[in-house]
């Protein structure tokens, strides 16, 4: 157990209740749960003035550089629980060739969060939805997924020796649906989107009684997302960025990180600051943009989703009061970009600062640079912008130049 160096009885956890986001009707911890009895997500509570009492930031300073670090804010009770791969601190990435262009005095961080197990952020909330499913004694799991999800729940699940089922639309990019599968999950691809396979998910659930890990519909998704949030506020001295620039399908992560913020601040380890929350969608996919624009809480279906920037590709979300909460309160927005923002963003990042981003985090940077000519983002601004996704993971326009042994090369030519 050396990602978390603890041995012996329970983790210092302090996980007091279970909490409806819409109603804020209490449920029992350390019991299986999914959606609450008004149908919506479920938020993990702490008793955080305990947990203050216990945790400083020396301690936390002294502590190897991994997600288990924070284990005091997170539900995992006892340590044979914790089913690990190696989930790393990432980095955060200065774009500054970028930023001397764009930023105007400010300042342009990724947060690399391709460098986790899987290649995803999806490690995140998976190692927390498989460590606590362990714990609860379930056997078996099942998820939609558009690509990354499936896979990190995938590997967690072959680590922990549960059995997992995972259902893909059929145009997920072939690399994640052979990756699922080589990690020992069986997995279906379905004629339609990730809520069409959420269903089928949902009918399996009362066929068959699989655990349903659908984005939000189990409380601890979340809890491993909001890590993003404790890290990012850590590695910038206990700080916040002015703006964060979030790719936002089921919109976990922004929840999370909200959440994250607001526990933070409630054990006195930051101050009332907070960053502007943005929501980057694609244009062909913007539920959150629509329903941000048209002042309303809950977001109708997207119809004909379509943007080759499939984690995004995401037409209806359970937690879309809770994304659009955390945007308004913040001061923030939520912002659509067009597949040809994002597809030259992609290559932008890459040729001129070496980053090889996945779409969906190209999508983020699309969107600061629209945001930047709207005047969304002041002048000397620190704008944290997520990647989701190792970019290795994704399909990448062909290129290279054919050259035959034999002939005369050309060197001018070949060079101009």
């Amino acid at each position: 157990m050396t990602d978390i160096e603890w041995t012996g009885g329970a983790l210092p956890t302090f996980v007091t209740h279970l909490e409806c986001g819409l109603t804020g009707e209490r449920y029992q911890a350390d019991v299986v749960q999914g959606l609450s009895k008004a149908g919506r997500p479920l938020l993990v509570r702490y008793d955080l003035a305990a947990a203050a009492k216990v945790l400083t930031k020396d301690m936390l300073a002294a502590r190897p550089q991994t997600l288990w670090r924070y284990r005091e804010l997170l539900p995992v009770r006892r340590p044979e629980n914790v089913v690990s791969l190696g989930e790393i601190v990432t980095p955060l990435v200065p774009l500054p060739r970028i930023a001397r262009g764009l930023a105007k005095g400010g300042e342009i961080l990724v947060k690399d969060e391709g460098r986790l197990p899987t290649g995803s952020f999806k490690a995140r909330g998976l190692v927390m939805a498989v460590s606590m499913a362990k714990e609860l004694g379930i056997a078996t799991m099942a998820m939609p997924t558009n690509g990354n999800a499936g896979a990190a729940m995938a590997a967690y699940c072959a680590r922990a020796g549960i059995a997992a089922y995972v259902f893909c639309p059929d145009d997920t990019p072939d690399v994640n649906v052979r990756e699922i599968a080589m990690q020992g999950a069986r997995v279906f691809l379905v004629d339609g989107l990730i809520d069409d396979c959420g269903r089928l998910v949902a009918e399996g659930e009362k066929a068959v009684g699989w655990f349903n890990c659908s984005t939000l519909r189990e409380p601890y998704r979340i809890e491993g997302k909001k890590t993003m949030g404790l890290e990012l506020a850590e590695q910038l001295g206990w700080e916040v960025p002015d703006v964060i620039f979030y790719p936002t399908g089921g919109g976990t992560g922004l929840i999370g990180m909200w959440k994250a913020f607001a526990e933070l601040e409630e054990m006195g380890w930051i101050g009332r600051k907070r960053p502007r929350m943005v929501a980057v969608q694609a244009a062909g996919c913007a539920p959150m943009v629509k329903a941000w624009e048209d002042g309303a809480e809950h977001a109708p279906r997207w119809e004909d989703a379509h943007t080759f920037a499939a984690g995004i590709r995401v037409p209806v979300a359970v937690g879309d009061f809770l994304i659009l909460r955390a945007v308004r309160e913040s001061g923030g927005f939520a912002i659509a970009v067009d597949d040809s923002a994002i597809a030259e963003a992609w290559s932008e990042v890459a040729r001129t600062e070496g980053l090889l981003l996945c779409p969906e985090g190209a999508a983020t940077f699309a969107a600061y640079r629209q945001a930047v000519a709207e005047g969304r983002v002041g002048p000397g601004e620190r704008a944290v912008l997520f990647n989701c996704a190792s970019g290795l993971k994704y399909p990448m326009p062909p290129a290279g130049t054919p050259l035959k042994l034999g002939n005369a090369v050309n060197w001018q030519q070949l060079i101009g």
